[in-house]
Order: C-alpha cells, then sequence, then structure tokens
C-alpha cells in the first residue's frame, strides 16, 4: 500500500524516527513546554509522542513481519498504541505527578520537629537523635539546649540546629 505515492512502510518508518526524535527532544527540553498540558491532561505531549512512536513501530513491524492487509495492521498498531499509552499514563506519570519533588531536606526544615533519643545526651556532651518522617529517617548529633541530660528513649523537640548539630530539649506532651 502507497500513502502519498510513498511505501506504508517508509511513512511508518518516518514517523518513528521523527516521533522518537521528539520524544528525546521533549525528555531533554520538557520543562520549557511544561505548561502545554496543563488545560487537557489526555493531550500530555509525553503521552501523544509515545503514541505516535509506538504505532509508528508497530506499524513498521507489522508491514515487515505480518501477512496481513495494511489497514488491519494500522488498526492493531493503533489498538496496541492505545494500551501502551494508558499503561505508561497509569503506572508512570500519575505516580510521579503524585510523588514528592525531592526526598533531600534542609535542616533548617527539623527545627521544631519530634525526635526520640538513641544515645543519651549528657550535660556537656553530644548524642544521638532520630527523627522518623515521609522521606524516611534521619539521624544526626545532638545537644541539650537546656544543658541537662536526657536519656534513652526520650521523645525531645528540636530547637535550633547549629554546624549540622541539633539542639533538644525533651518534649512533655500537651
Amino acid at each position: 500500500m502507497e500513502l502519498f505515492g510513498v511505501p506504508i512502510q517508509t511513512m511508518y518508518l518516518y514517523t518513528l524516527i521523527i516521533a522518537g526524535s521528539l520524544t528525546l527532544l521533549f525528555l531533554f527540553f520538557g520543562d520549557v513546554f511544561s505548561g502545554l498540558s496543563e488545560g487537557i491532561p489526555f493531550l500530555n505531549p509525553t503521552l501523544v509522542l509515545s503514541f505516535f512512536t509506538c504505532f509508528s513501530a508497530g506499524g513498521y513491524i507489522g508491514e515487515l513481519v505480518l501477512p496481513l492487509s495494511s489497514l488491519l495492521i494500522a488498526l492493531l498498531s493503533c489498538i496496541l498504541s492505545i494500551m501502551l499509552v494508558v499503561l505508561l499514563h497509569i503506572f508512570v506519570l500519575v505516580p510521579l505527578s503524585s510523588a514528592e519533588e525531592s526526598l533531600a531536606y534542609r535542616e533548617d526544615d527539623l527545627r521544631g520537629r519530634l525526635g526520640k533519643v538513641i544515645t543519651a545526651v549528657p550535660v556537656d556532651g553530644f548524642g544521638e537523635v532520630v527523627i522518623e518522617g515521609i522521606g524516611g529517617t534521619i539521624s544526626k548529633s545532638a545537644v541539650s539546649f537546656d544543658n541537662q541530660q536526657i536519656s534513652y528513649g526520650t521523645t525531645v523537640l528540636v530547637v535550633d540546629i547549629n554546624n549540622g548539630v541539633l539542639s533538644v530539649t525533651p518534649h512533655e506532651p500537651i
């Protein structure tokens, strides 16, 4: 079969090369076009480019391997591409969009958090406090803010941070 005087296999191959190249460009420079998909979520450029890439790859391979008509190969390729794009959307893009941007934290973010003493804090010395959160568990050196001993297992409140060392005080729940 020919389309615009060009064999359909060649059209599939050209589409594959162009869509694949645009997908790679969008992968590298996608932040520039980040606002394009906000209004209409199903027209996400990642999904559209993935559809054309899968469609043209499926059509090209189908034309080479399958002894079916070109129209049936295009239909099968379209159905396969829609299924792959839906799976990409559900299992990759939706979880990525709802994930936290980073698991990193700033030390200032620890101020006001509750932790638990895992190494007793002596009067004029260092102990260790563990702070649990959504992003994981953070273990930091600690000193007593009130210059008093804090025993193992005590729940503490982070008051200040100096040079990576937490200043903590025992926490009494209200």
